[in-house]
């Protein structure tokens, strides 16, 4: 949301926020006699309302806010003991703009960052320093190692094939998405098959998620079966809810 847009009803001021800040700039309304934590509170109020943050509208709101802070906690010190000389409208106008001018300078820039982080993402790399055993070599080793024989020996290793890796360990995953496409695909070549000749070769993982996908199409109606007798074969039928 817009600072602009944020509407504000304070007991010495009702309208925009930006109209506050031109108020407050010209001193038709005093700093002292306004609540900005009500002005907090009211910000807070309206983004629960709309229910989504703008990131770069909520933090020009909190630079405006600090500033205005700033400004008050200098008319409430003592100025004796502080030091602190009181700002005229002319120059709280001009600091204020400098510290938007600052938070825009610092925003763009991020936006700079961000867009060549992101365009130079597949050249980034890690360096690391060198080994503290390899900071100093001796002359004949770093000339050693440009032998013809071991650099086609290492550039050999480079080119052999890697043995195939052994994955039996690994236990095989059965998604319940593939086992409804396959079923549908079976009943919509025909209207019926028996279930031991259609899945009796896959393992038992495999058998038994095709169970619960067709259960799953039981459910939804586009399937049924029949079974003569308990552990007889299993006779898939489609359902009259199946699509054709």
């Amino acid at each position: 949301m817009p600072v602009a847009d944020l509407d504000l009803d304070l007991d010495v001021f009702a309208g925009p926020f930006d109209l506050l800040l031109a108020v407050v700039l010209r001193e038709e309304v005093s700093l002292l006699e306004l609540q900005l934590g009500e002005v907090v509170v009211a910000y807070v109020d309206h983004l629960e309302e709309k229910g989504e943050l703008d990131l770069e509208a909520a933090t020009e709101f909190l630079v405006l806010i600090a500033a205005l802070l700033e400004l008050k906690s200098r008319l409430m010190l003592p100025r004796e003991e502080e030091g602190l000389e009181p700002l005229k409208p002319e120059e709280a106008v001009e600091e204020l703009l400098a510290r938007m001018l600052e938070y825009r300078r610092y925003r763009d820039a991020s936006a700079v960052l961000a867009a060549r982080f992101e365009a130079e993402r597949g050249f980034l790399y890690r360096s690391a320093p060198l080994p503290a055993g390899l900071r100093r070599v001796a002359v004949d080793a770093a000339v050693a190692v440009y032998d013809p024989a071991r650099l086609g020996a290492a550039i050999g290793d480079l080119l052999r094939e890697p043995e195939e890796v052994d994955v039996s360990h690994i236990r095989p995953t059965v998604s319940l998405q593939l086992r409804l496409r396959i079923l549908r695909d079976a009943l919509a070549r025909r209207p019926a098959f028996d279930f031991d000749e259609e899945f009796g070769k896959e393992d038992r993982l495999t058998q038994a998620v095709t169970v619960f996908a067709l259960l799953e199409l039981y459910r939804r109606g586009e399937v049924t079966w029949e079974q003569g007798e308990t552990f007889g074969p299993i006779r898939v039928l489609r359902g009259s809810g199946a699509s054709s």
